[in-house]
């Protein structure tokens, strides 16, 4: 099932206004419902090998996949839906890659990558996570922080030894308790949201949510949400006006219909109507 009619999808990356190479990398596949960010981490261009490759190999393993099974089709081992499984097989190739060339490369001992993974299908999002990238959505005016970080200040707030309010401004933000590429194994948090049209799905660095507040970032995608691309580019552009100390990269997914799955004859016909 193409989604490309059902989402709509635009992204903005920058080195920001400090860094002199971009870390960072994103990639879409309209068609399939998948979106990807990473933010790389490690010596010099270390973190951009990382997260390069996070996004290369998710992306394409999952369009070889999605070419011969769908998301929606049960699993026959868990008598659940094939979606999460996909996914986190792919996050673990990809943590098995960049484990490997990190332990054999000395110039990429370390690397590793944050990583954002979203796949659109039959009405949900399926997201997975690891590290301080984020995933908001703005529904009906209203935007949430849908994933959590995996950070030690994240962890510091949750114990109660700080308030979200003294986080914004704690030294040692970047702390990550996980990542891609770090270990030879490793876990992502997986979610599964019901998604509705008009919802707007927003992935993001820490490059956007350590230098624009929440508050700046609705505000913005209120007023420029009628046009997702113009949106993404003043995203980034409010990050570098505020300083800009890390690269930044943003991707917009905006419902515009449902996309149910097309399941048997009667399920087929109903997608070729829509």
């Amino acid at each position: 099932m193409d989604l490309s009619q059902s989402l709509e999808i635009a992204s903005s990356t920058d080195p920001g206004m400090v860094r002199s190479h971009n870390e960072d990398s994103i990639a879409a596949d309209p068609a399939n419902g998948l979106v990807v960010l990473a933010d790389g981490m490690g010596g010099y261009n270390a973190g951009e090998v990382a997260s390069g490759m996070a996004t290369t190999v998710i992306t394409t393993e999952m369009q070889q996949l999605l070419a011969k099974v769908k998301p929606y089709e049960v699993d026959p081992e868990t008598n659940k839906v094939l979606a999460a499984r996909l996914v986190r097989e792919q996050v673990l190739k990809a943590n098995a890659s960049i484990y490997h060339a990190a332990q054999s490369q000395p110039q990429y001992a370390g690397m590793g990558t944050t990583l954002v993974v979203c796949l659109f299908y039959d009405n949900k999002a399926l997201v997975a996570h690891l590290g301080d990238s984020r995933l908001y959505r703005m529904r009906e005016g209203t935007l949430k922080q849908i994933t959590r970080d995996h950070s030690l200040l994240q962890e510091q707030i949750d114990s109660g030894l700080i308030t979200p309010e003294q986080a914004k401004h704690a030294q040692h933000k970047n702390l990550v308790t996980k990542a891609l590429g770090i270990d030879p194994t490793v876990e992502p948090e997986i979610r599964e949201y019901e998604t509705r049209p008009g919802d707007l799905y927003l992935l993001c660095s820490d490059g956007l949510c350590d230098m624009v507040e929440d508050g700046d970032i609705s505000m913005a995608l209120e007023a420029l949400g009628a046009n997702l691309k113009l949106a993404a580019q003043q995203l980034v552009q409010m990050a570098n006006d505020n300083g800009g100390k890390d690269n930044v990269s943003v991707i917009l997914v905006r419902v515009l219909r449902e996309y149910p799955a097309a399941r048997g004859v009667v399920g087929k016909f109903l997608g070729w109507l829509k």
